[in-house]
């Protein structure tokens, strides 16, 4: 969860900068006006875990959410290598190319919010928290990522729910899978409380 907001984050720092250009990218000056969207995400995933202050000392320790560089290496990462040429692998100058960054922050962004979506939800079932307060609170973290994310609106929130769920419920929901009953349940409860509130017909 802490490293798919922190890919979300780097992604809306880089977004941010117009150029897609990394040396130009702060994720403490992208932060700063952004402090009570951050606590509200840290709030919600507190509760949704029910994590207590080791774990939350996680984010902290992870350094996501602070000043830092955003380096080439990271936006392969959250981009799933995607852009990863093996031609090039003596050379990755191309790799700081700005089309070549502002392609990785599109598929990391898809991919980072539908990672978060994912650890939301997995971590609601898991802690036991229903599917009514659990989607309300990770419904609310969508909205706010893809504000943080950026670039003109083009991750909206039933956009990525909608990847989520056909990116990560048929494994987990078809009758073979090996999750167990009450963990279908809750994702299928989840699943339909996230619809009812960001993908309403």
């Amino acid at each position: 969860m802490f490293a798919a907001l922190g890919g979300v984050v780097e992604i809306g720092a880089v977004n941010g900068t117009g150029t897609w250009d990394l040396a130009e990218a702060s994720v403490g000056a992208f932060l700063a006006p952004r402090g009570e969207d951050i606590a509200r995400i840290m709030a919600a995933v507190r509760t949704l875990g029910r994590f207590d202050d080791t774990v939350m000392a996680i984010s902290d320790e992870l350094g996501y959410l602070r000043e830092h560089p955003v380096e080439t290496p990271f936006m392969l990462l959250w981009s799933a290598g995607i852009a990863w040429d093996p031609e090039s692998a003596d050379d990755l100058a191309y790799l700081a190319d700005p089309s070549v960054v502002r392609r990785m922050c599109r598929m990391g962004a898809d991919l980072q919010l539908v990672n978060l979506v994912d650890a939301l939800v997995t971590a609601g079932i898991a802690a036991g928290v229903d599917a009514e307060e659990g989607g309300d609170l990770a419904a609310g973290v969508i909205r706010i990522a893809c504000e943080l994310v950026g670039h003109a609106g083009r991750s909206a929130p039933d956009g990525v729910f909608r990847m989520w769920r056909v990116a990560r419920l048929p494994d987990t929901l078809r009758p073979d899978s090996g999750a167990p009953g009450s963990g279908k349940a809750g994702y299928r409860a989840y699943d339909a409380e996230l619809e009812r509130l960001l993908a309403p017909v």
